[in-house]
């Protein structure tokens, strides 16, 4: 299948879901799902294969600790790592599309790695110097979490300070719904957000790198708002 952007019924799919987000109406709209929505992303992954492998997330959502019981995510979602470490991801939704790259969960032995780089005067200078840049351009930078004060060991008034309290480090770019989601488009706008984040992944996959720990069973990357 060639990719030729996201129809108008992958945005009123999503926009009946968050309406009745119920097994009733994704039975009933199931193959609209699978056709309108699964296959254009899984098209869009095969124009943008040099950042994958990619894995694209189950539609139903985990309740089985969440205030929200609602059963499907109200958007599809693909992650992709490169053997360096650094992540890829992509998210489409009625709300508009989503894409960022970077180490948004970093393990434990990645963040001691990420807080040494960080701290070390040529390394820290660097990856601040990149974050500014891309913050400048319009990225947003986020991660899973940060610690409300500095990480044991580090001085709380750390020129640096803001990174090292991060739990890892992406740059995002998010766009509201545009006619050219319709389009090929999406193509060009994906990569060039991915490229925009080389630099820091660049930096991350040298000084911080795939983890070493045994993942726990059946755990997944987890990447954006999912």
């Amino acid at each position: 299948m060639t990719f030729t952007g996201f129809s108008d019924q992958a945005f009123t799919f999503y926009e009946g879901l968050v309406a009745d987000n119920s097994r009733i109406y994704w039975q009933a709209h199931k193959a609209e799902f699978e056709q309108c929505v699964r296959e254009p992303l899984r098209a869009l992954l095969d124009e943008l294969d040099e950042w994958g492998p990619f894995h694209i997330f189950r539609p139903h959502r985990d309740v089985r600790f969440a205030k929200d019981k609602t059963p499907y995510k109200d958007h599809i979602g693909a992650y992709g790592e490169s053997q360096g470490g650094a992540g890829h991801y992509v998210q489409f939704s009625h709300a508009g599309m989503f894409a960022g790259s970077g180490y948004y969960d970093m393990a434990g032995d990645q963040l001691q790695r990420f807080r040494e780089a960080v701290d070390s005067d040529a390394k820290g200078t660097e990856i601040a110097d990149i974050s500014a840049d891309l913050a400048s351009a319009g990225y947003e930078l986020s991660a899973i979490g940060a610690l409300k004060t500095a990480p044991r060991g580090y001085p709380k008034d750390h020129p640096r300070i803001e990174l090292l309290r991060r739990k890892g480090l992406v740059a995002t770019v998010q766009w509201k719904p545009a006619a050219w989601m319709r389009t090929r488009a999406v193509v060009k706008r994906v990569r060039e957000a991915w490229q925009g984040g080389a630099a820091m992944n660049e930096w991350l996959d040298l000084h911080v790198g795939p983890s070493t720990q045994v993942p726990d069973e059946g755990e997944l990357a987890r990447f954006g708002p999912l």
